[in-house]
């Protein structure tokens, strides 16, 4: 199916349209004396509003962390970054007012406006370039804590093997005493005379007869059961400690102890390689990551959080500024877009100086020039011989108006 032809009345109807719209945008940025591109504008909002969102995600997360659980903590800690993405969102109009205001007062509002924004931003951008870095800076700092620990156990071993051969031979002792006491009570107990027991008879207060079996113990007896008895309980008592102690002993092992420094040096290293910020600190101190300090890694962490916040808070407003284009007058806009040539200015200038002194009566008619037929152009300043041939004169008006207009 072929296509009608456009119709050239409305072809023609909105390119003029659009000429008129752009000539009358023009016109308007003429009179206003400045002019703004809005497309680098929604960029800068674009950015700013990317800055907000992950402002505001960045605080929803770590009010989840922190808040242990609490709602009414949760909210709180959200209040005051709802109201710094407020002041954040103020940082492109305070850039487009610095550049087109005309009162310099106003100006200088809109740039301290323009800090204190860029203040708050740094603030919540340096938050969430710290988040970024917690992770990796947590793990490292338990890696190191284990492997301090571990290197404490290994200096400390050999201090920890005597104390435990000590409490070993201690408990030893004591249940050798034990077992000694415990045999000569129970070969005094087997050297007693054994009981002796014997019928005795009689008539009781009623005038009853009775007659009963009465046995008669050693009194040494008692007590050295009680001994015997005492000495049990104390051999179960140290032998529980003396297998403790044992198992203990048992434990410490100097070969142990090294391998569990050397394996906590390879966890913390690996946390070190994982992290970032460490391999970075290494590469500027030129040390290895394992050797970096906390100092170094904060005082690189500094550097590395609130420089590209600071980079991130005036990245939008440098954009706003630079998308207004000031005009002193709206005369410095040609329209047709000619340029005047600097040889020409004393010939226009000379020209018009003629034609006001004309004007005025003060000075006689400038003569007629005449028109060559070659087409060659008469300098200005060159006045033309009298031709013979009349044909070829035309009274012509005064070239200082064609002067002018050129």
């Amino acid at each position: 199916m072929r296509k009608s032809a456009p119709n050239r009345d409305v072809q023609r109807e909105r390119r003029d349209w659009i000429r008129e719209s752009e000539r009358w945008t023009h016109e308007r940025h003429l009179e206003k004396g400045y002019r703004i591109k809005w497309g680098y504008v929604a960029i800068a909002y674009l950015v700013e509003f990317m800055v907000i969102g992950a402002s505001l995600w960045g605080a929803w997360l770590f009010a989840g962390v922190y808040s242990d659980g609490d709602d009414k903590a949760f909210y709180f800690m959200l209040l005051a970054p709802l109201v710094y993405a407020a002041v954040e969102l103020c940082r492109v109009p305070l850039g487009i007012l610095a550049r087109t205001q005309r009162s310099y007062f106003i100006r200088a509002l809109a740039i301290v406006g323009i800090i204190f924004a860029a203040g708050v931003t740094t603030k919540s951008v340096s938050q969430l370039g710290e988040m970024m870095f917690h992770p990796r800076l947590m793990d490292a700092a338990k890696a190191k804590t284990a492997l301090k620990d571990a290197q404490a156990d290994r200096s400390t071993i050999d201090g920890r093997i005597a104390s435990a051969d000590a409490r070993v031979a201690q408990y030893t002792t004591e249940l050798d005493q034990i077992e000694k006491r415990a045999a000569e009570n129970a070969s005094q107990l087997s050297a007693l005379p054994a009981q002796r027991c014997e019928r005795v008879s009689g008539t009781n207060s009623k005038g009853q007869r009775y007659s009963n079996l009465k046995c008669v113990t050693d009194p040494r007896t008692a007590t050295l059961n009680a001994s015997v008895g005492k000495a049990g309980a104390d051999r179960a008592v140290v032998t529980k400690s003396l297998e403790e102690a044992r198992k203990a002993r048992a434990e410490l092992d100097r070969g142990a102890a090294e391998r569990k420094v050397a394996d906590a040096e390879q966890a913390y290293r690996n946390s070190v390689n994982r992290s970032q910020l460490h391999s970075f600190t290494a590469m500027v101190y030129g040390v290895d990551p394992i050797d970096v300090t906390d100092a170094q890694v904060h005082a690189f962490l500094r550097i590395f959080v609130f420089v590209p916040a600071l980079c991130a808070a005036f990245a939008s407003t440098i954009l706003a500024l630079c998308a207004v284009s000031v005009r002193k007058t709206f005369m410095d806009e040609d329209d047709l877009g000619a340029a005047v040539n600097l040889e020409a200015t004393p010939y226009m200038l000379d020209s018009i100086t003629e034609s006001l002194r004309q004007e005025m009566g003060l000075a006689p008619p400038k003569p007629v020039r005449d028109v060559t037929p070659t087409g060659e152009v008469i300098p200005m300043d060159r006045r033309t011989a009298p031709s013979t041939n009349n044909t070829n004169t035309t009274n012509l008006p005064p070239v200082a108006s064609a002067g002018a207009g050129a």
